[in-house]
This record gives structure tokens, sequence and C-alpha cells, in this order.
């Protein structure tokens, strides 16, 4: 398969493993995605309608970012093997961390002082 990405293809085991990553993207997507459509469906007395499906939406929103930022960042790194240079850093898993804790500490509030 001919590939329009610059610079010489790497060593497959690195290509391989920068998919495997990719996918831990989507599977993380995909995950947020599931969180966001079962708050909505599967609880709808857990909360106030309009409180429940804004934080459905926000999980979702956030499941289309993480699936889009997953390609992006397996594109900056194939590029970057291809082209030999340095893998680049990723800010992202501070941010996710951080909309994790919020998002545990909403779900807590809203159980505790929601009814």
């Amino acid at each position: 398969m001919k590939t329009t990405l610059p610079g010489d293809a790497p060593d497959y085991r690195f290509s391989l493993a920068n998919e495997r990553t990719f996918l831990a993207w989507i599977r993380t997507a995909l995950g947020f995605l599931a969180a966001g459509v079962g708050l909505d469906q599967l609880a709808p007395e857990f909360t106030t309608p309009l409180l429940r499906e804004s934080l459905s939406l926000l999980l979702c929103l956030f499941a289309g970012v993480l699936a889009l930022y997953g390609y992006l960042r397996w594109l900056n790194n194939e590029k970057a093997m291809r082209l030999k240079q340095d893998m680049p850093y990723t800010g992202m898993l501070k941010l996710i961390s951080v909309v994790m804790a919020l998002v545990a500490l909403a779900m807590i509030v809203l159980v505790l002082y929601g009814r």
C-alpha cells in the first residue's frame, strides 16, 4: 500500500505500536461516549433533566475531541518516525485527568446532594 506521508517507512514494530496507541485513544473516546449516552438514556431520574443532558452532552463532546486528538497524535507520530525526528510530547494526558476528576466530582455531588 502506498502512503502519501513524507519520509521513509519506519520499522513495522514502531508503526504497529503507534497504531495500538491510536486505538487506545479511540477506545477511551468510546468509553466517554458510552458514559454520555448511558447517563442520558439509562438514568432518567438521576438529577434534573437539564443538568443530566448537559453532563451527557459534555461527555459526548469530549469523546469527539479525544477521537480527533487520537488521530492527529497518530499522524504526528507517524510523520516524526518517517522523518527520523523526536516524537512530539503530549500535554493532553493532564487535561484528560482533570476532566475525569471533575466528572467524578460532579457525579459524587449530584448523587449525594441531588436527591
